[in-house]
């Protein structure tokens, strides 16, 4: 098993050290990158190169941190088809399946391969201007093209499978999965959505329109967003370039799960489809038992963002 942590936090360096020895006296070969060995400091670990072949053939990736930490395991396992699992020691951790005070029971049920396995769709990304490809990326939770400039709004039209949908003056627009749904997309106003709910989210960020819901299109469907030319050639018309000219500087940017950021031009296009690969997370929640998923998710909306349920009965106690 690879493990994977936030080296910056001593609360996960010593969570690392206590899953590695866990598993090295379970029989379990232990695997860590090269970037984290001497934070670990683990000499029963065997260590890697980085990258997807530190994952490759291991069973899991365990990390220890926060979202943002499995967003870069999710980066390593992917191309290598490894589940992962994530122990939470950030703030929400909405992804993470473990708490820190239940580490050895998690573990525990890792080594007798008590967990179930499920796909996350995620997204391929694509930005081109002029027919020059800019960036080719991917994302779990979402792509969203913003604003550079504080005092500056971006004009963008949003196309869905080659038909334009809207033209929107906003400070930008989130392309989120099912599991990006509570993440940036929820902050902007988008949907909750179950993660075996197969859809595109669009979720634009504070738009100046009539009409800007977000929405939620086929899995099938190819979403673009074009930033309008003219929007930013009039803006420029103070610059030494004399109006009409295009700027030379970045007036939008291109995010993918908050960790890899491009660049775009006035003109870019940004396309964005269903992921090729799916990222693969191991749950615990009824693992063996034949466990509703949905119900799993239902409970960690609560848990997580904890809501009111108190005085809540259920089908069974009220009779039915």
């Amino acid at each position: 098993m690879l493990v994977v942590a936030h080296t910056g936090r001593e609360n996960a360096r010593s969570s690392a050290r206590l899953v590695i020895d866990q598993l090295t006296a379970a029989g379990i070969a232990v695997r860590i990158t090269e970037a984290e060995a001497r934070a670990l400091g683990c000499a029963a670990a065997v260590v890697m190169p980085g990258g997807p072949a530190s994952a490759a053939g291991a069973e899991l990736v365990i990390v220890l941190g926060g979202d943002g930490t499995l967003l870069r395991a999710a980066e390593i396992a992917r191309p290598a088809g490894t589940p992962l699992i994530g122990v939470n020691l950030g703030r929400i951790g909405f992804l993470a399946e473990a708490e820190p005070d239940g580490l050895a029971q998690t573990v525990e049920r890792l080594v007798a391969r008590d967990y179930r396995v499920e796909e996350r769709m995620t997204v391929d990304v694509v930005a081109r201007d002029n027919g020059t490809q800019l960036a080719t990326t991917w994302a779990l939770n979402e792509a969203s093209v913003e604003k550079t400039a504080r005092e500056r709004m971006i004009e963008l039209i949003v196309e869905v499978d080659g038909r334009p949908l809207s033209r929107w003056t906003c400070d930008g627009v989130v392309c989120a999965t099912p599991t990006g749904s509570t993440a940036y997309a929820f902050s902007a106003g988008g949907p909750v959505v179950w993660p075996e709910v197969e859809a595109l989210l669009f979720v634009p960020i504070s738009a100046h329109a009539l009409f800007a819901p977000p929405m939620a299109i086929s899995p099938r469907s190819v979403l673009a967003v074009e930033l309008v030319y003219e929007t930013f050639a009039s803006a420029d018309e103070g610059s030494d370039t004399g109006p009409g000219a295009r700027p030379e500087t970045a007036e939008a940017v291109m995010w993918c799960d908050g960790r890899r950021r491009f660049d775009l031009p006035p003109g870019a296009r940004v396309e964005v489809r269903r992921g090729s690969l799916p990222v693969l997370l191991a749950r615990l929640d009824g693992a063996g038992t034949g466990g509703d998923a949905g119900g799993a998710f239902t409970d960690r909306l609560v848990a997580k963002f904890g809501l009111p349920v108190a005085g809540w009965r259920g089908r069974r106690a009220a009779g039915y």
